[in-house]
């Protein structure tokens, strides 16, 4: 017997448990079964039945009419007759929970905990224990245990759960197949847990039952002549109401294709996904209880409340740098914290004085996960620790810490995947969805790990004074930290004079990755990524007028949002401002598409007082740095970029290093863009013909490539001319804001030419 995959397993699984919550064989016979599916083996005689049929499920030829639809029904009873439940779920409302507090301690600690519960604690229902290089088995036994108590079956509910069952279980959500009869316990104890762990974190799980023949084909309508099928949607595939439903059809030789792609398992979970949206709403679904009310905590106007101001005070630790006043969510948060941040396994003597029964359990942080990824890794490893001894580099434990291994500024890297939906809308199989989460996964987390490690090292902390800290003057830390990675998203704090070269690495990074250009030890990509057409006529995309050398263009991308800020800038604003860069980003990479170009953008923006802005950073530009000077409309900055033009505005900065141009022209010049096109033209060339080395550079790598005139051969630096929109726009003033921040490594510095040596 050939091996069936993971999905055909957890298929044949719920098959032979059966629609009720005893199963219907013994459960013994249920784990042979199980075993001899897994391994490739013959199964019980009384099986095979069910396993020939999940067989044929996978073999099914699409039906053409509501005849041959009806046929399959009488054809494959099984598939038709039987049920599968099918569960959806996770934490909601996630940067509200982290972002509640504003220190890094507890901002990790809350971030560590909902990875802890989406990556440990929800498969360990499904009797999943982690591949690490920590001993999981008690921990997981102890979540089996809860689960077994608070929803009492007999045989045990999580002996109706294995591990084949999970589709995936990453980003923050769970999409797992379950036996028929349990897909309301295991919704209700996936926001059970939540609740248990974080107290206050939002979650929502829904769960539906279908038939297994809805697996392959999509929903189907118990009276299987109703359903809507081919014959009526060719007649009807231009009606309003089908085209919302199916999506607009142009071509009429695609609506074969067009409704076959969306009756699959695609259509499954886009109901799961809408029943979601309603019960995080607050709606009502039956037989479940009613979960719209957060979590509240009562205050009292003569109570201490804990340091955000919001919950009543528990505790005083004395024995925690500024003697804080802590509520149990905030406990909870600042114990998780510690843990990921220490690595140590014993209970701290302040939280066993506290006397709570919670326990953190094992939190393996991202930067245990990234130095797990530098010692399996020979050439990052070296590239990020050098010379430097692993033992003795220690991890932050605050923004000022941060701050000053970069001289004073910091920058928030905020990315998301593009293109994401419109893929997800052509995987029509389980399988399909369990080898895109993968793949996204390990592109999304090397991604990151590849960019810390090829332009970061381990910094020595200087002008620190903090007596009461593990951290002293003259330490080595770790320079940054990585606040969450999940499924496409990515929040990190990094240095500012390395920010841009990190955002354009990952982005870059997760498209070679994806397309199998870039190889991971032990990591294999399962999907196809490649756009059929490499990227050609790169200036309707590109700005810049240097060639972008031809490659494979993958399909989806990263977009990036890049504050630089002072390292006090409150960490909640910073938040919400890197998210506005990021969605610029992501609207920028939408219209790029519209022409051709499927790579990564990134939005940044330099911040150096917190007053610069009082509303959005979008509205700020507008009203800023968009101006009308004698009929012509001047943007003072060129963000967002698309990857090869941020390579090109790093080598422009560059280009302005090696002339040496004078600080105080660069500002002049910067202040002349208000005054007009020809001002600051004028300026820039006559400072410019005034640099003794360097000008040939400053040509070759800033002019040739941004500022050449469109309709004639005329000077119009330091401006760039955009003939469909009738404006002029300018990197200088980027260029500016970045440019004693930005610092440049050895093997990005390229050399000035033979002619201006010899000058």
């Amino acid at each position: 017997m050939d091996k069936m995959s993971s999905v055909s397993v957890a298929i044949a699984w719920c098959l032979a448990w059966g629609d009720k919550k005893k199963p219907q064989h013994d459960l013994s016979v249920l784990q042979k079964m199980h075993q001899a599916l897994k391994n490739g083996e013959q199964v019980a005689e009384e099986f095979q039945a069910l396993v020939d049929a999940v067989k044929q499920l996978d073999n099914l030829l699409f039906p053409k009419t509501v005849d041959e639809l009806e046929n399959l029904t009488k054809q494959y009873p099984i598939l038709w007759e039987s049920k599968i439940g099918l569960i959806y779920g996770g934490a909601t409302k996630i940067k509200q929970y982290v972002f509640e507090e504003s220190k890094l301690p507890d901002i990790r600690g809350a971030s560590g905990l909902l990875d802890r519960i989406n990556l440990v604690d929800l498969p360990a229902f499904f009797n999943v224990i982690p591949e690490s290089r920590h001993n999981y088995n008690i921990q997981c036994g102890e979540v089996r245990r809860w689960l077994n108590e608070n929803f009492y079956n007999k045989p045990n509910l999580s002996d109706a759960l294995i591990p084949e069952l999970i589709i995936y279980s990453t980003g923050g959500n769970i999409l797992a197949f379950c036996p028929a009869a349990f897909v309301d316990d295991i919704a209700n104890a996936i926001e059970k847990v939540y609740t248990k762990e974080t107290l206050t974190a939002n979650s929502c799980a829904v769960g539906e039952t279908f038939r297994l023949l809805e697996i392959r084909l999509g929903l189907l309508k118990d009276n299987i002549a109703d359903t809507f099928w081919l014959e009526k949607y060719q007649k009807e595939y231009k009606n309003s109401i089908v085209e919302a439903c199916f999506g607009k059809v142009d071509d009429s030789t695609k609506i074969k294709d067009t409704f076959e792609k969306h009756k699959s398992f695609n259509e499954l979970t886009t109901k799961l996904a809408i029943r979601f949206n309603q019960r995080r709403s607050g709606n009502k679904i039956p037989n479940r209880l009613i979960r719209c009310y957060p979590p509240m905590f009562e205050t009292h106007p003569y109570l201490r409340r804990h340091e955000g101001d919001k919950r009543s005070a528990i505790a005083h630790i004395n024995q925690l740098t500024g003697q804080p006043y802590l509520s149990e969510t905030l406990i909870y948060k600042r114990r998780i914290g510690d843990r990921a941040k220490t690595g140590i396994s014993e209970t701290p003597k302040w939280y066993q004085d506290i006397g709570l029964e919670w326990e953190a359990g094992i939190i393996e942080s991202w930067l245990d996960k990234f130095e797990d990824f530098l010692i399996k890794n020979t050439e990052q490893f070296d590239k990020y620790y050098g010379n430097n001894n692993t033992k003795e580099i220690k991890i932050s434990q605050s923004l000022t810490q941060l701050g000053k291994v970069s001289n004073g500024y910091v920058a928030y890297i905020y990315a998301d995947g593009n293109n994401m939906g419109g893929f997800i809308q052509n995987i029509g199989t389980p399988e399909g969805y369990q080898e895109f989460s993968q793949d996204i996964e390990n592109a999304t987390k090397y991604a990151v790990y590849q960019a810390l490690a090829y332009n970061l090292h381990p910094r020595e902390i200087k002008g620190i004074s903090e007596p009461e800290s593990k951290i002293q003057d003259g330490d080595l830390i770790h320079p940054f930290e990585i606040i969450t990675i999940g499924g496409d998203d990515i929040l990190l704090i990094v240095p500012a004079d390395r920010a841009l070269q990190i955002a354009k690495m990952i982005g870059e990074q997760f498209e070679e990755i994806l397309l199998k250009a870039v190889t991971i030890s032990g990591v294999k990509i399962k999907g196809k990524y490649q756009v059929e057409n490499n990227l050609a006529g790169s200036k309707k995309f590109h700005r810049c007028y240097e060639k972008i050398s031809e490659h494979d263009q993958c399909k989806l991308s990263m977009s990036s949002g890049v504050l630089i800020t002072a390292y006090n800038t409150p960490i909640y604003y910073a938040e919400d401002l890197t998210n506005q860069l990021m969605k610029s980003a992501k609207k920028s990479a939408k219209t790029l598409k519209e022409n051709g170009y499927y790579g990564g953008t990134v939005d940044f923006f330099t911040m150096k007082s917190v007053t610069m802005i009082s509303s959005s950073i979008e509205e700020f530009r507008q009203q800023a740095l968009t101006i009308e000077n004698r009929g012509a409309k001047l943007k003072l900055y060129a963000a967002p970029y698309t990857l090869p033009e941020l390579d090109k505005f790093l080598k422009s900065i560059h280009a302005l290093r090696k002339a040496e141009f004078p600080k105080s022209q660069l500002y002049q010049i910067r202040s002349f863009l208000e005054r007009g096109k020809r001002t600051a033209s004028l300026n820039y060339y006559y400072f410019r013909h005034r640099l003794k080395k360097g000008q040939s550079a400053l040509k070759t790598d800033f002019e040739n490539i941004w500022c050449q005139a469109k309709t004639n051969e005329g000077y119009i630096a330091p401006w760039m001319y955009d003939i469909e929109g009738k404006m002029y726009e300018t990197i200088w003033r980027e260029m500016v804001d970045v440019y004693d921040l930005i610092e440049f490594s050895d093997a990005e510095s390229p050399q000035l030419s033979s002619m201006e040596t010899a000058l």
